[in-house]
Protein backbone atom coordinates (compact mmCIF):
# COMPACT_ATOMS: atom_id res chain seq x y z
CA UNK A 1 0.00 0.00 0.00
CA UNK A 2 1.20 3.40 -0.72
CA UNK A 3 0.73 6.35 1.50
CA UNK A 4 2.18 9.71 0.60
CA UNK A 5 2.20 12.54 2.75
CA UNK A 6 3.79 16.11 1.87
CA UNK A 7 7.38 14.85 2.95
CA UNK A 8 7.45 11.61 3.39
CA UNK A 9 6.18 8.07 0.95
CA UNK A 10 5.22 5.56 3.11
CA UNK A 11 4.94 1.45 2.30
CA UNK A 12 3.00 -0.85 3.87
CA UNK A 13 3.51 -4.68 3.00
CA UNK A 14 5.14 -3.45 -0.13
CA UNK A 15 4.74 -6.23 -2.98
CA UNK A 16 6.28 -5.83 -6.43
CA UNK A 17 4.51 -6.98 -9.82
CA UNK A 18 6.31 -10.01 -11.36
CA UNK A 19 8.06 -10.35 -14.31
CA UNK A 20 7.99 -7.38 -17.41
CA UNK A 21 5.62 -5.39 -15.64
CA UNK A 22 7.85 -4.53 -12.26
CA UNK A 23 10.32 -2.23 -14.01
CA UNK A 24 7.73 0.07 -15.67
CA UNK A 25 5.56 -0.02 -11.99
CA UNK A 26 9.48 0.77 -10.22
CA UNK A 27 9.54 3.45 -12.67
CA UNK A 28 6.19 4.81 -11.84
CA UNK A 29 7.06 4.80 -8.20
CA UNK A 30 10.21 6.39 -8.69
CA UNK A 31 8.19 9.32 -9.70
CA UNK A 32 5.67 9.07 -7.21
CA UNK A 33 8.55 9.24 -4.37
CA UNK A 34 10.00 11.99 -6.13
CA UNK A 35 12.99 12.01 -3.80
CA UNK A 36 11.26 12.29 -0.56
CA UNK A 37 12.09 9.45 2.23
CA UNK A 38 10.63 6.53 1.83
CA UNK A 39 9.36 4.50 5.15
CA UNK A 40 8.54 0.96 4.62
CA UNK A 41 6.54 -0.27 7.19
CA UNK A 42 5.31 -4.19 8.08
CA UNK A 43 2.36 -5.36 9.52
CA UNK A 44 3.06 -8.88 9.81
CA UNK A 45 6.11 -11.21 9.71
CA UNK A 46 4.72 -13.10 6.73
CA UNK A 47 4.30 -9.38 5.06
CA UNK A 48 8.14 -8.86 4.67
CA UNK A 49 7.88 -9.59 0.92
CA UNK A 50 9.88 -7.13 -0.64
CA UNK A 51 10.40 -4.50 1.75
CA UNK A 52 14.14 -5.38 1.44
CA UNK A 53 14.47 -4.46 -2.47
CA UNK A 54 12.38 -1.03 -1.76
CA UNK A 55 14.38 -0.27 0.98
CA UNK A 56 17.29 -0.30 -0.75
CA UNK A 57 16.41 0.93 -3.62
CA UNK A 58 15.17 4.21 -1.81
CA UNK A 59 17.72 3.94 1.19
CA UNK A 60 19.23 7.29 -0.34
CA UNK A 61 16.28 9.12 0.35
CA UNK A 62 16.05 7.53 4.17
CA UNK A 63 18.58 6.94 6.74
CA UNK A 64 16.25 4.19 7.63
CA UNK A 65 13.34 2.94 5.49
CA UNK A 66 12.43 0.06 7.23
CA UNK A 67 10.26 0.21 10.11
CA UNK A 68 10.70 4.20 10.50
CA UNK A 69 7.31 5.40 11.84
CA UNK A 70 6.74 9.20 9.98
CA UNK A 71 4.32 11.52 11.51
CA UNK A 72 0.95 11.36 10.16
CA UNK A 73 0.99 7.40 11.02
CA UNK A 74 0.13 5.78 14.18
CA UNK A 75 1.11 2.02 15.03
CA UNK A 76 -1.31 -0.14 16.72
CA UNK A 77 0.33 -3.41 18.10
CA UNK A 78 -1.79 -6.53 18.68
CA UNK A 79 0.57 -8.19 21.42
CA UNK A 80 0.56 -11.76 21.84
CA UNK A 81 -0.85 -11.42 17.76
CA UNK A 82 1.85 -10.90 16.06
CA UNK A 83 0.51 -7.91 14.00
CA UNK A 84 0.60 -4.20 14.08
CA UNK A 85 -2.21 -2.67 12.65
CA UNK A 86 -1.19 1.52 11.06
CA UNK A 87 -3.83 4.14 11.48
CA UNK A 88 -3.49 7.43 9.00
CA UNK A 89 -5.54 9.67 10.39
CA UNK A 90 -5.32 12.31 8.03
CA UNK A 91 -7.45 10.08 5.83
CA UNK A 92 -9.19 7.88 8.32
CA UNK A 93 -7.93 4.60 7.21
CA UNK A 94 -6.68 1.71 8.86
CA UNK A 95 -4.33 -0.69 7.63
CA UNK A 96 -3.63 -4.32 9.21
CA UNK A 97 -2.51 -7.05 7.96
CA UNK A 98 -3.70 -10.91 8.39
CA UNK A 99 -5.76 -10.63 11.82
CA UNK A 100 -8.68 -8.21 10.13
CA UNK A 101 -10.34 -9.90 6.89
CA UNK A 102 -12.48 -8.16 4.05
CA UNK A 103 -16.09 -10.23 3.01
CA UNK A 104 -16.93 -11.23 -0.57
CA UNK A 105 -20.06 -11.85 -1.74
CA UNK A 106 -23.26 -9.21 -0.94
CA UNK A 107 -21.48 -7.80 1.82
CA UNK A 108 -18.39 -7.20 0.02
CA UNK A 109 -16.93 -4.30 0.73
CA UNK A 110 -19.07 -3.62 3.89
CA UNK A 111 -18.27 -6.02 6.17
CA UNK A 112 -14.67 -7.13 8.17
CA UNK A 113 -13.86 -10.34 9.91
CA UNK A 114 -11.39 -11.17 12.53
CA UNK A 115 -9.10 -13.87 11.18
CA UNK A 116 -10.19 -17.75 11.45
CA UNK A 117 -8.40 -19.92 14.43
CA UNK A 118 -6.32 -21.79 12.14
CA UNK A 119 -4.37 -18.28 11.15
CA UNK A 120 -3.53 -18.29 14.70
CA UNK A 121 -1.10 -21.45 15.36
CA UNK A 122 1.99 -19.46 15.99
CA UNK A 123 0.81 -16.67 18.30
CA UNK A 124 -0.63 -16.74 22.33
CA UNK A 125 -4.14 -15.28 21.41
CA UNK A 126 -6.61 -16.58 20.46
CA UNK A 127 -9.38 -15.56 18.14
CA UNK A 128 -11.93 -13.72 20.67
CA UNK A 129 -8.56 -12.05 22.23
CA UNK A 130 -7.11 -10.88 18.74
CA UNK A 131 -10.89 -9.19 18.88
CA UNK A 132 -10.60 -7.71 22.72
CA UNK A 133 -7.00 -6.56 21.61
CA UNK A 134 -8.79 -4.17 18.64
CA UNK A 135 -11.19 -2.94 21.07
CA UNK A 136 -9.05 0.42 21.41
CA UNK A 137 -9.61 1.18 17.79
CA UNK A 138 -13.25 1.61 17.93
CA UNK A 139 -12.09 4.83 19.95
CA UNK A 140 -10.49 6.25 16.32
CA UNK A 141 -13.23 8.05 13.62
CA UNK A 142 -12.76 4.61 11.41
CA UNK A 143 -14.01 5.47 7.60
CA UNK A 144 -11.77 3.23 5.70
CA UNK A 145 -9.94 -0.78 6.41
CA UNK A 146 -8.00 -1.20 3.57
CA UNK A 147 -6.94 -4.92 4.10
CA UNK A 148 -4.83 -7.16 2.56
CA UNK A 149 -7.17 -10.26 2.34
CA UNK A 150 -10.90 -9.43 0.86
CA UNK A 151 -12.35 -6.58 -0.26
CA UNK A 152 -11.55 -3.47 1.71
CA UNK A 153 -14.25 -1.35 3.67
CA UNK A 154 -14.14 1.95 1.72
CA UNK A 155 -17.03 3.75 3.99
CA UNK A 156 -18.48 2.89 7.09
CA UNK A 157 -15.05 1.25 8.93
CA UNK A 158 -15.80 1.97 12.32
CA UNK A 159 -19.24 0.10 11.98
CA UNK A 160 -17.71 -3.14 10.39
CA UNK A 161 -14.94 -3.19 12.84
CA UNK A 162 -17.28 -2.78 15.44
CA UNK A 163 -19.50 -5.58 14.40
CA UNK A 164 -16.36 -8.03 13.54
CA UNK A 165 -15.05 -7.44 17.03
CA UNK A 166 -18.31 -8.39 18.67
CA UNK A 167 -19.04 -11.40 16.54
CA UNK A 168 -15.81 -12.99 17.00
CA UNK A 169 -16.01 -12.09 21.09
CA UNK A 170 -19.22 -13.55 20.77
CA UNK A 171 -21.43 -10.24 22.10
Amino acid sequence: MLYELPDTVVLIDPLLPAGERREPFLRWLDERVAGRPVSVLTTIVWHRRDRALVAERYRANSSRAWNRLPAGVKRHQLRGAGETLFWLPSVLTLVPGDRLLGVGGERAGEELRVCPESWLEDVRARRAEVAALMLPLLELPIERVLVSHGTPVLRGGHGALARAIAEARGS
